[in-house]
């Protein structure tokens, strides 16, 4: 299916996440289950990236902060997840902190951590691959290129959105995230991927140019 069956596929999983966060807001336990359902994937997977093996007590500590505070979150579906992502972060940067270590996967500098405070991408390239496989060639990239990857094809944010968890002019994250997948693209039709991965990942490229 082509981008435009992507986008519908986005579209449609942002809207019932949208519908589900209006009833977690409303004190509906089910609810806010189905807006974990929908996001925790991509939020721990981004969180493996930044904190390696403590990810699940980071994505613990920050899901309990969403579920205080989702009465006063403003948005729609995409706009959860990216203020999801962004307490994720927020919380890993604490954690990293608390640690006075590196993180394993070694994607966040320092100058990370000064900072304040379902993409077609990520079908494109995560269908083809292991999210282990994919995690472990994600870690190997420059630190900005691999957080902005992670955001864009683990947790599915767009551009913008992005730019905004990283605190970034959208015009680096975008070439930060394009520099990132190229690496990918170039890793895998080298032979260092799973098959089928190659065409998917150059696929992916072209839709951040």
């Amino acid at each position: 299916m082509g981008r435009g069956g992507d986008r519908r596929r986005t579209q449609a999983y942002d809207v019932e996440l949208g519908t589900a966060v209006s009833l977690a807001q409303q004190g509906d336990e089910d609810g806010f289950a189905a807006a974990y359902r929908l996001v925790h994937p991509g939020l721990l997977g981004y969180l493996r990236g930044l904190v390696g093996d403590d990810a699940e007590d980071v994505a613990s500590d920050a899901w309990l902060e969403i579920a205080r505070d989702v009465g006063r979150f403003r948005g729609d579906g995409a706009g959860f997840r990216g203020w999801t992502a962004t307490i994720a972060r927020h919380r890993a940067l604490d954690h990293l902190r608390k640690q006075r270590r590196r993180p394993r996967t070694s994607l966040i500098e320092q100058d990370v951590l000064a900072l304040p405070g379902r993409a077609d991408t990520a079908d494109a390239v995560l269908e083809s691959m292991s999210t282990r496989w994919a995690l472990a060639q994600i870690r190997e990239l420059p630190p900005d290129q691999a957080e902005a990857v992670l955001l864009r094809v683990v947790v599915g944010l767009d551009g913008p959105a992005t730019a905004r968890v990283l605190g970034k002019r959208p015009g680096a994250v975008r070439t930060a995230a394009y520099r990132g997948l190229k690496r990918l693209a170039e890793q895998l039709t080298s032979g260092s991927g799973p098959e089928r991965a190659a065409d998917a990942a150059r696929g992916a490229v072209k839709d951040e140019t």
